[in-house]
């Protein structure tokens, strides 16, 4: 079984961050229950250390929340896993 992380943020003036935050918790909790050992949501609004690793693990010095990663693999941000959901490879994106 796979443990995915997702960095988000809890405080975002971005309404659209908070929702692709939002839409990743439901499709990851409705659909791989049974598939994932763990979800772990990372707030980096609470420890900057932790937004400091999600930009490393991105590899990029400005990346926003939602990131989502499996251990230290960088798997994709919202658009990825978004566009992985539209084409019916969430799986494939989670690396399952």
């Amino acid at each position: 079984m796979a443990e995915i992380q997702v960095y988000i943020s809890s405080i975002s003036s971005s309404q659209e961050i908070k929702k692709n935050q939002h839409r990743i918790r439901d499709i990851l909790g409705d659909n791989f229950r049974g598939q994932l050992s763990s979800v772990t949501y990372i707030d980096i609004a609470t420890d900057s250390k932790q937004k400091d690793k999600m930009r490393e693990i991105v590899g990029d010095p400005k990346a926003l929340p939602p990131q989502i990663c499996k251990g230290n693999e960088y798997l994709g941000d919202y658009m990825a896993f978004d566009n992985a959901v539209e084409d019916g490879d969430i799986k494939g994106f989670l690396k399952l």
